[in-house]
């Protein structure tokens, strides 16, 4: 519990729930998923030698 100096009154804390912290985080993780993503489409792109998917070939 916190006591205000001014006032004396305690203001009680409402925990959060684990949705709710991870509420925030939402967009960090859909930019690291995106970022992953691109880097090993990049890769996939680099490490072949052609264009041409496998099976037209």
């Amino acid at each position: 519990m916190h006591t205000e100096p001014h006032t004396g009154d305690v203001k009680h804390h409402k925990p959060r729930h684990l949705a709710e912290k991870f509420e925030g985080m939402i967009g960090v993780v859909m930019v690291a998923a995106i970022v992953l993503l691109a880097i090993g489409l990049i890769y996939g792109i680099v490490t072949t030698g052609s264009t041409e998917p496998r099976w037209m070939q």
